[in-house]
């Protein structure tokens, strides 16, 4: 059966409605999962299973049958684990229905057809009894249900609820308990991804500084957890301000408590700073000595140099509501507050015990800035990038004139102020919302236009023709780096409102790509086949089924900052878009072969845009440049750039058995503003 489904095209911004496979949603989930990332996680695997052999050697050792149950079982993985180790029978729930149907298909090809039923609803709908989906309670308890902030996905009232109804008392819980641990810091890089620093623009009649709204200074921001591989964070952006300390931790043996909760701790600053950012991860112990430990502690923290990487569970920075100054020595009190899915983090300086237990509010934090809505992390990064806002003002600074009328297409943008203070006669922004125009004073000087940019009238415009049409461009819908072509798309919409020598800026954009092999980030398309000894082949079909679902494969956006990789090529150029023209009728397509110049396994190419503002001024969205000999590569951080996997990974290790070259096919359909590639090595 089709259906149809409705979405707004992020390049071309038009509402299209596509018949899609009724299946269309479960694919997309399954493609985009991190089910193989987490069967590649031997740490965490190997650690669970010997949790799980312990916990039914201590069940058998009192004389009772192990019964477990085990919630989000995924592809059966863990409830194989426990019927290997001896357990009598495993119950393994999975709300996923393609998810369910794989696990039983993995269940009976691995032999623990009679040892473990799969039942395919949300653990708080299972029954227990006679006529039940399990016969009685169960004295051993296992899950998955952590996410980088480990309540993430609803672990706390799962757990209360399996306690309350689906596990008898006392009974054995594999993770046993898990530890949260926090460590405050300074780091002006990680802070710049939530506030706006005062920009400085220096014109013709002196230096004009651009300053956020005080609503945007003052704003909490939002709740939700800011997570990234920390081990890529050099240790020279952040200056640590205390010791690592535990902040709270969960006992998955005994009953949970899921409500709204805080907790706090002393500390006492190592290092006089700004206390801006809290870094935080946590550990699992897999059973009740703590001998059998699975920890996220990022590299300062964790002597071993044995590092397992994965990407379903990371570190998170949380950032405090205002930067507090705090002194070496000088003891402060940090709070955690939480609900059912979330953690935020306030400091207070140490008073009187009386004092300070008033003060705690747990209600979760509102933006009222819009700006948080708006804008994701990476983007206040952008905006804060002052060597990249000099770039717009050079090239402003050529283009504009004392009667230019100037129109820009980029969402939340610091455009339309720079282009005031550099001499622009009028400026004009689109926008659904003025974020700094109040605060820097400027609202007669320049226009806020309710209207989608491609729907723009004569009377929206005052009847004035635009000179210079400017954009970064960015939009927040973009997710791959060609969504923000719609700027070309919009600039064809205008054409009628542009005089007849408009400068249009940038004045164009290339595609770029480069052949690379991934230290890690591979892991997530690569087939697991047989993990701790069980044969998960079937789950490897299913994502794959689900890749070829769509009949050419996507390129996906990774912020490749975080996931290190080496250049088997050079950067080559595949496909220029002229801004100063209008949007082609035809197709725009490159061929070529791009030659290897390293060995190394080809995991796949890497695609980015280039914006040319003006005469030798550009951005780049991708590839800032290759570090060494070895071909290390050093990426833009604020954006995500297109990763294309190849289906079949060549592996050269020397360079005379080197495919010497990799052909491509890049196809962008200016109707769809898609981009379809192929490759060949």
């Amino acid at each position: 059966m089709k259906t149809f489904c409705g979405r707004a095209n992020p390049t071309t911004g038009a509402m299209e409605w596509l018949e899609e496979d009724e299946n269309y949603d479960y694919h997309q989930e399954i493609a985009r999962s991190r089910y193989a990332d987490m069967l590649h996680d031997k740490d965490r695997n190997t650690k669970y299973y010997q949790g799980i052999r312990a916990a039914v050697s201590r069940v058998k050792e009192r004389g009772e049958k192990a019964i477990v149950l085990d919630i989000g079982t995924g592809t059966g993985l863990l409830s194989m684990m426990a019927a290997s180790a001896g357990a009598d029978f495993c119950y393994a729930i999975e709300v996923f229905k393609p998810m369910a149907n794989a696990a039983v298909k993995i269940v009976e090809k691995n032999g623990f057809r009679d040892k473990i039923k799969v039942i395919n609803k949300h653990s708080t709908e299972v029954t227990v009894g006679p006529d039940g989906d399990m016969q009685c309670r169960a004295n051993i308890l296992v899950t998955e249900l952590f996410d980088t902030e480990l309540i993430g996905e609803g672990a706390l009232p799962t757990y209360e609820h399996a306690h309350k109804y689906l596990v008898q008392e006392g009974c054995e819980a594999v993770p046993h308990r898990a530890t949260v641990y926090v460590q405050l810091v300074e780091s002006k890089r990680m802070w710049s991804w939530n506030k706006l620093f005062p920009v400085h623009v220096e014109a013709e009649d002196g230096e004009n500084t651009i300053v956020s709204p005080s609503e945007m200074e003052n704003c909490p921001g939002v709740p939700s957890v800011c997570d990234i591989q920390l081990n890529q964070m050099p240790s020279s952006d952040f200056t640590i301000l205390s010791d690592v300390v535990t902040m709270f931790s969960v006992d998955f043996s005994k009953p949970v408590r899921s409500a709204s909760t805080y907790y706090r701790v002393q500390l006492e600053p190592v290092k006089s700073g700004k206390a801006q950012i809290v870094l935080s991860w946590w550990d699992i112990d897999m059973d009740p000595s703590g001998m059998i430990n699975c920890t996220m502690a990022p590299y300062w923290v964790k002597s071993t140099s044995a590092f397992q990487w994965r990407d379903h569970w990371m570190q998170c920075v949380y950032f405090l509501p205002n930067e507090e100054p705090v002194l070496q020595g000088e003891k402060v009190y940090l709070t955690a507050c939480r609900d059912e899915y979330s953690v935020w983090y306030t400091l207070q300086k140490a008073r009187g015990e009386e004092e300070t237990k008033a003060d705690v509010r747990v209600e979760s934090p509102v933006c009222r800035c819009q700006a948080h809505l708006l804008w994701n992390r990476p983007r206040f990064g952008e905006l804060n990038d002052q060597n990249r806002t000099q770039q717009y003002v050079k090239s402003l600074m050529k283009v504009l004139k004392t009667d230019s009328v100037c129109l820009c297409i980029s969402d939340g943008s610091l455009l339309p102020m720079l282009a005031h203070y550099l001499g622009a006669k009028q400026c004009m922004h689109p926008a659904r919302i003025d974020l700094y125009h109040c605060a820097n004073n400027l609202e007669d000087k320049i226009k806020i236009i309710e209207a989608r940019p491609e729907l723009l009238t004569s009377s929206h415009l005052e009847d004035k023709k635009i000179s210079v049409l400017v954009g970064e461009p960015f939009f927040t819908t973009s997710l791959l780096p060609w969504h923000n072509l719609y700027f070309w798309y919009v600039r064809t919409a205008v054409t009628s409102h542009l005089t007849s020598n408009v400068t249009v800026l940038p004045q164009s954009a290339s595609l770029h790509m480069m052949i690379v092999e991934f230290q890690d980030l591979w892991r997530i398309r690569s087939p697991c086949g047989t993990c701790e000894g069980f044969d998960v082949q079937t789950m490897d079909d299913m994502i794959n089924n689900s890749l070829n679902f769509r009949e050419s494969k996507e390129a996906e956006p990774h912020p490749l900052w975080e996931y290190p990789c080496k250049s088997l090529s050079d950067p080559q150029k595949v496909l220029t878009f002229d801004f100063r023209k209008t949007v082609p009728q035809h197709c725009l397509s490159a061929e070529g072969s791009v030659d290897l110049l390293r060995k190394g396994k080809s995991h796949g190419a890497v695609l980015w845009m280039e914006y040319h503002l003006a005469a030798d001024i550009s951005v780049n969205t991708g590839l800032m440049q290759i570090s060494n000999e070895k071909g290390n590569c050093e990426w833009n951080p604020h954006c995500k750039q297109a990763v294309y996997f190849f289906s079949s990974v060549i592996e050269s290790e020397t360079l005379s058995d080197l495919p010497s070259a990799v052909t491509y096919a890049i196809n962008f359909n200016t109707k769809t503003g898609e981009i379809a590639m192929d490759f060949k090595l």
